[in-house]
Parts: C-alpha cells; structure tokens; sequence
C-alpha cells in the first residue's frame, strides 16, 4: 500500500522521466524515474497488527528510540511526565499510528524551527503538532515533530474523534522525529537504541485497571 499523499512525487517525476527519455535526456530521465522509485519506497504503508494486550501501547513510528526520559514540565502538569523519542530516518516508514484507541481530546500546531530531529531541542523549538488522547487506560500524547529536511506534517483527525490502535493518524514527510508521553505509572517496554515498527512493536504497559 502507498500513502495516499505520496502520489504526486511518485507519478509526476515517473512520467517527467519517461518524456524526458523520450526526448533524448537519458540522464535526466532515469534521475527522474530514480526520484519516484524513491517515493514508493518513502511512502509506503505496510499492514501492521499489534498483538500485544490491550493495555498496552503499540508504537506509533518506525525508527530508532532516542531517549526513555523525563517530558517538559507542561506535559508533566497534564499528567505526562514519561517520554519516549522516536527518530525516523529516510528509509523507516513515515506513516504514524495511533498507540492506544481512544478520543482525541486537545490538539495544537506551532510552526517553527528545522533543527536536526537528533537534537533534544528539536523537541521544543522544530515545527511540531502535539496530540492528546483520552483512553480507558489513562491519557497518552503524541508529538509529531518536523526534522531537518521534512517538509510537511500531515494530521489526520478532527477534536472529538475517535479511532482504534494502530490506525493511521498521520505521516511527516522526510526525516523526523515522534515523542509519546505517559502517566507515571506507566511501564515503558523499550530502552534508548531499540528499533521500533509503528503500529506493531509494543511500547508501553498501561495498568490494566485504572485507579478510581
């Protein structure tokens, strides 16, 4: 399957090449068609089933972990004081799913800078969009944050809407980087270096049953 998005830098550069041979530009040409065989392997969106329990949170990137750490101090105050940073090279798949099911209840956009994903302040300072969910295990939040070379957040969902694990919320086009955040007594089932699938490797272990 191919991200509905990833169409137009697959076809037009496929069908610039195959004129451009046509006409006698064989260099151009295969540049070309290299640069839309590019984009089906960008953005490609395998099928992903995560097995795990339902309490437990499934991945929402392909990538490599960062960091297992503290969140900002705004996010604690919501009562997401556990992150976890997911860096998405050019060759992981770039669509990204929701953890857990549940209903989006706050969501915000800020424009900003193009720092390196790899840097901890890409997190505060890098174009980003910041989704908080309303699950029966407890709040989750996803950061989807623009890299170095990404061009363009994509967001699926409305406030109010609900959706199921690992169903597709989004994608950030090129090099990025995904955060997640958790309460406290969350257990979190990865550490620094793994590489994680989204919508298949599990990532975090809610309690099964909520305090009252």
């Amino acid at each position: 399957m191919i991200a509905p998005e990833g169409w137009p830098f697959i076809l037009i550069p496929l069908l610039a090449g195959i004129i451009t041979i046509v006409f006698g530009w064989f260099w151009l040409g295969w540049f070309l068609i290299a640069l839309g065989a590019f984009g089906l392997f960008f953005f490609r969106n395998p099928v992903r089933e995560c097995s795990a329990p339902e309490n437990v949170a499934c991945s929402p990137a392909d990538g490599k972990v960062l960091t297992v750490d503290d969140a900002p101090p705004a996010l604690a105050e919501k009562g997401l004081p556990q992150r976890v940073s997911i860096f998405m090279s050019l060759f992981d798949v770039h669509v990204n799913r929701a953890p857990l099911g549940g209903q989006l209840i706050e969501y915000s956009y800020n424009p900003g800078k193009k720092v390196s994903a790899f840097k901890e302040k890409a997190s505060l300072e890098n174009e980003q969009n910041l989704s908080i969910w309303k699950t029966p295990f407890g709040p989750v939040g996803v950061k989807q944050i623009a890299g170095i070379i990404a061009r363009r957040i994509v967001f699926d969902l409305a406030l109010g809407r609900s959706i199921e694990r690992g169903q597709r919320i989004g994608l950030i086009r090129y090099g990025s980087r995904v955060e997640v955040y958790v309460p406290a007594d969350a257990e979190i089932l990865v550490s620094p270096g793994d590489r994680v699938k989204s919508g298949g490797t599990p990532l975090v272990r809610f309690p099964a049953v909520r305090p009252s």
